[in-house]
């Protein structure tokens, strides 16, 4: 009796929970959420870098001969003329060589003197018929062995002379000394680097870049210098210098530019910002918003035009911005993306949008 009377008394409510699970789909209002067409817009690159000014020719100086630094005239950061006396060495050994070799051009003159005196004899013996020609030949010899031992002279005379010239450091050309490797008393080698000499004539912006830029092709050929100091000084570069190898430390391609009419502000050592704008190329940009996720990875709802129903997409994304993302793959011009509202929707659920029937 009891069971029969619990099971009338259920009955109802079965009845009542039914109609609700059966009405619930269709009364349930359908989520308002914001949209986007899909379409393809031209998108520019803007390359960044920051780099510094420096000398497209460095030299490093050095003396010729060595000897013990007796004088030291300029440091770094001193600008300098081509001629300047930079440095010197202790001549002393360097004189005492050119007065030897002066000693031996005087020898070899005198030497060349008595050969001539006795060939001339010996010619005027020889056509008198009083001499023998074994005898004119030495003195003919003897001659030509005086001549050539004065020529040896001078030349060991040239290079004492010049080796006392390289007692003094010079610099090669008008620029900057940048850096400094010797001390007064320091015995200085030859062909040990003395000084650092940036030139003063075209300059480089030069920037160590990761080699993945060079897959953006610039608009145009030239880059936009600003000063980081002072961002009223600009001027225009373009590329001269790519280096074919990356840097093994810091995984850096190294890039020169060759600065046009540089300002005088921009010196040597100048921090500045190299920009640089890519090709215009068409891209899919969405808001970041959009962006949703599956098990398979990055997605977006897409709205099925027909019946409003949503679904998720799954997508590459090439690059994220600031406030976009832009879309390498998965979305064709002229699909609907949801952009706004879609983190509670789930599959096959219906949206309504603005300007649905546009």
């Amino acid at each position: 009796m009891l069971p029969s009377l619990r099971n009338v008394l259920w009955l109802p409510v079965c009845v009542v929970l039914a109609g609700c699970s059966e009405e619930a789909p269709q009364n349930r209002p359908a989520a308002l959420v914001k949209t986007e067409l899909v379409r393809l817009q031209p998108r520019q690159t803007v390359i960044r870098l920051t780099g510094d000014v420096q000398a497209r020719v460095s030299t490093e100086l050095s003396f010729r001969v060595s000897g013990r630094v007796i004088e030291r005239l300029v440091d770094v950061g001193a600008h300098v003329k081509a001629g300047d006396v930079l440095a010197r060495i202790d001549p002393t050994e360097q004189r005492a060589d050119l007065v030897g070799a002066q000693a031996a051009v005087a020898a070899a003159e005198a030497q060349l003197r008595l050969a001539k005196a006795t060939f001339e004899r010996q010619k005027s013996l020889m056509a008198s018929g009083f001499t023998t020609r074994v005898a004119f030949d030495q003195a003919q010899e003897g001659l030509r062995t005086a001549e050539g031992s004065l020529d040896t002279a001078k030349a060991q005379l040239g290079i004492a002379t010049d080796a006392l010239s390289y007692t003094e450091l010079r610099a090669s050309a008008a620029g900057i000394i940048t850096a400094r490797n010797i001390e007064v008393g320091q015995v200085a080698q030859s062909a040990q680097s003395a000084y650092t000499l940036a030139e003063d004539n075209a300059r480089d912006a030069v920037f160590d870049v990761n080699e993945s830029i060079f897959l953006t092709p610039l608009e145009g050929s030239t880059v936009k210098l600003t000063m980081v100091s002072d961002p009223s000084i600009s001027a225009i570069a373009r590329p001269r210098e790519i280096s074919p190898t990356v840097d093994q430390k810091s995984g850096a391609v190294r890039v020169k530019l060759s600065i046009e009419n540089p300002p005088a502000a921009m010196t040597l050592g100048s921090i500045v910002t190299g920009e640089g704008r890519g090709r215009p190329v068409d891209k899919i940009v969405l808001p970041w918003s959009a962006l949703n996720a599956n098990l398979t990875g990055p997605a977006v709802w897409v709205v099925d035009p027909k019946t409003r129903a949503v679904a998720l997409k799954n997508v590459v994304i090439e690059s994220y911005e600031t406030n976009s993302i832009v879309v390498g793959g998965g979305l064709t011009a002229g699909e609907r993306v949801v952009v706004d509202g879609g983190k509670l929707l789930r599959p096959a659920q219906i949206v309504t949008y603005d300007g649905e029937n546009s």
